[in-house]
């Protein structure tokens, strides 16, 4: 009996979805799908700014407005929790490090002639190639799936950690133990480096 109730809630759902998007349509969105699709624009814009700018410091600031966007759009999706990890490593972390990578390399503030290397051609048809297989692997995917942004928050962080620790916790282990041992590896080739560095001038001392 707990099967064919399992089978038949099952299958009352997904009547329901079906007729809830047969019933809503996509000539009349909500607020929400206006605002996702607004947001989009603008995270897209920032992004085609980011590649197309000559000045560094500037792409890094476009940046964080594109991941910004996207942290923004993961947000109406109800995926909270990936909004914030968005935020604070890519944002955060990452955006970070590449304004400080600028900051000590002494890179010119103004436009750098060097940020243009001839291949737009090249790099346009792998951007296009990139994005139309993205496209399709997500719309093959999801092509059946109805999201209701107004219904209860499905990637909250309570159901992600759920999903992540119970069905995910051993890929989620393994990746802590590699990159664990890319730290490690890090270290003892810098150290490594760093005797022979001190052996070589020892012996040009010696000379």
């Amino acid at each position: 009996m707990t099967f064919v109730s399992a089978v038949a809630a099952t299958a009352t759902a997904a009547h329901t979805t079906t007729t809830t998007a047969a019933t809503r349509g996509f000539l009349s969105p909500t607020g929400v799908e206006i605002a996702f699709v607004l947001v989009g624009l603008v995270t897209f814009g920032a992004a085609l700014v980011t590649v197309t700018t000559r000045q560094l410091v500037h792409a890094a600031l476009w940046l964080v407005v594109a991941l910004g966007g996207l942290a923004v759009e993961y947000l109406l999706l109800t995926a909270e929790f990936i909004a914030w990890v968005q935020v604070l490593i890519y944002v955060g972390s990452v955006v970070v490090l590449l304004l400080f990578g600028l900051m000590l390399t002494k890179a010119p503030i103004g436009r750098s002639p060097d940020a243009d290397s001839g291949n737009r051609w090249a790099a346009l048809t792998v951007a296009v190639a990139a994005a139309a297989a993205l496209v399709w692997v997500v719309v093959d995917a999801f092509r059946t799936t109805w999201i209701d942004l107004d219904g209860p928050a499905a990637g909250s962080t309570e159901a992600t950690g759920a999903s992540l620790f119970q069905n995910w916790v051993l890929p989620f282990e393994a990746l802590s133990v590699l990159l664990l041992a890319a730290l490690v590896g890090a270290i003892v080739l810098s150290r490594k480096a760093k005797a022979e560095g001190a052996e070589q001038t020892a012996k040009g001392g010696v000379r």
